[in-house]
């Protein structure tokens, strides 16, 4: 068997999945990418969970992020994933699909878990935030190296809709915005975010980030943006690091 915690990705378009040195912070091999099914009701969402674990042999809890509201493992929101989702017990059936214990939390929250222990955010004794662009926006808020769970901030109102339906990386592609034009509309989103919150640094996450040099000079924020540190791996490696939390 394979050394390593598994660590699964639940998002809008795709699931990750990959195992994870929790001592360490990093990947063990690679991740595997694979597209969300269509509809993502639980059932579809499960096989692929599964599947995506017999790939990646592994034992002890698994640890799952999923893009909702998660309140002792259960979905209480589906911006972004099939509604049917709406009070399931995603642990439960992560525990019966896998046939072992899960940890289910939601995917900014385990992002910016992995960025306050390994990445980005390590050594940040203020107050941090996480937002992680992709299909939606995700929010993880930090205070002395604590998590407030469940933030959800990519949904507060901006321009008479969601934030996330204005400056999401979704929107990005969408509307075939080049840089200037989309960071001006992420420089919206996070003047409001910093205006509430003032955090000490704010970190941005999302595969977009690994293009971070591209649009950095473009950032306009009183408080420094920091490009996260895992990307686009921060979901899987925070949920592994969940299990041993």
């Amino acid at each position: 068997m394979t050394a390593g915690v598994l660590g699964i990705d639940v998002g809008g378009s795709s699931i990750k999945a990959g195992l994870v040195d929790v001592d360490s912070g990093s990947l063990i091999g690679e991740l595997i990418t694979v597209p969300t099914p269509q509809p993502a009701v639980p059932d579809s969402v499960m096989k692929v969970v599964s599947r995506l674990a017999a790939q990646r042999p592994s034992g002890g809890r698994v640890g799952l992020a999923f893009p909702s509201v998660v309140q002792h493992g259960k979905v209480r929101t589906a911006a972004n994933i099939d509604p049917s989702w709406l009070g399931q017990d995603g642990a439960a059936l992560a525990e019966r699909a896998l046939g072992r214990p899960a940890v289910f939390l939601n995917d900014a929250d385990a992002a910016g878990v992995a960025e306050m222990r390994w990445g980005a955010g390590r050594g940040i004794t203020g107050t941090a935030i996480m937002l992680t662009f992709g299909t939606g926006i995700g929010t993880a808020l930090f205070t002395h190296g604590r998590l407030f769970p469940n933030t959800e901030l990519g949904h507060l109102e901006l321009r008479g809709m969601d934030a996330e339906k204005w400056a999401s990386a979704q929107v990005k592609t969408s509307l075939d915005l080049d840089w200037g034009a989309w960071i001006g509309r992420v420089n919206e989103y996070i003047d409001r975010m910093h205006k509430l919150f003032w955090p000490d640094v704010f970190i941005l996450g999302g595969a977009v980030s690994q293009e971070f040099e591209q649009f950095a000079a473009l950032l306009r924020c009183p408080a420094p943006i920091r490009a996260a540190h895992f990307a686009g791996q921060a979901g899987v490696i925070g949920a592994a690091l969940a299990t041993v939390d």
